[in-house]
């Protein structure tokens, strides 16, 4: 993978690369309390790269390629419903080396002649994290056999994928995403009832910053396998805490015991 990120909680190389956001301190002291569900997790599957076509006719020494760089969402839903903006940090040599862009999709397109590192820093909105995420991705122009013509319809492709954790988030954050297509909750506690999520609509125009009708979609490459596993466990764990809510609820209704909770969220076939 692309950007020098080290894995966390990767106990095999088949498990995707995760990075974790440190867990935020105690925030009880501050004037108003911010509830965080504990034992809970919100994962965010993304892709940063970048997209390189050569200028053929057009190129010259200064200008050879036109090039994209780019965060996208791993199955090109929106992600904007957590990454308030993007800041991609270019080399010196480029007229406002640091851009910044404000919304979905976070992109900017270039024209040069020389691969270099890009730093990528994400930042989210107020209930999901107070500090930015530095990323960090090699601009790549030229294919890896460079026989023959350089082709200027076929692009050189370069993405990593990383699954973005956010461990015991606020309550109104976990709401707000719960039923949000780019977002996955891997991990629910046993006994875990869940929040009314929050309409999608009202949040977040809905499409409105996808990459799914991109014009660059065609080569994008494919991560959806390892996010279709994610939202499997997601979906396996959001219907054990619904089968858990309505024993309890069937119990009380027939004046029984609440049922005992599970040893572990993770004890179900």
């Amino acid at each position: 993978m692309e950007g020098e990120i080290e894995p966390v909680d990767c106990a095999s190389a088949s498990k995707p690369p995760r990075i974790e956001i440190p867990k935020v301190p105690d925030d009880s002291e501050k004037p108003i309390a911010i509830k965080r569900l504990k034992d809970v997790e919100i994962c965010v599957p993304i892709v940063y790269g970048t997209m390189a076509f050569h200028l053929g006719r057009k190129a010259s020494e200064s200008q050879s390629h036109r090039w994209t760089v780019y965060v996208r969402g791993a199955t090109n839903e929106d992600i904007g419903v957590v990454i308030k903006r993007v800041v991609f940090q270019l080399h010196p040599s480029f007229n406002n080396p640091t851009r910044v862009v404000e919304s979905p999709p976070f992109e900017l397109q270039e024209c040069g002649w020389g691969e270099f590192e890009i730093a990528i820093s994400l930042f989210f909105h107020s209930d999901v994290c107070d500090k930015p995420l530095d990323l960090y991705h090699h601009l790549k122009l030229y294919p890896e056999a460079e026989s023959g013509p350089k082709s200027t319809k076929k692009p050189v492709v370069m993405e990593s994928y990383n699954e973005i954790v956010f461990p015991e988030p606020a309550e109104g954050f976990f709401a707000r995403v719960l039923n949000h297509p780019a977002v996955v909750v891997p991990r629910l506690p046993a006994g875990f009832v869940l929040p009314t999520p929050v309409p999608i609509d009202s949040v977040h125009e809905k499409g409105r910053g996808d990459t799914k009708n991109h014009p660059l979609s065609h080569w994008f490459m494919n991560f959806s396998e390892a996010d279709e596993l994610l939202k499997i466990a997601s979906a396996r764990q959001q219907v054990q805490a619904h089968i858990i809510k309505l024993r309890r609820e069937l119990n009380m209704m027939n004046g029984l015991p609440p049922p005992p909770n599970p040893a572990s969220g993770h004890d179900y076939a």
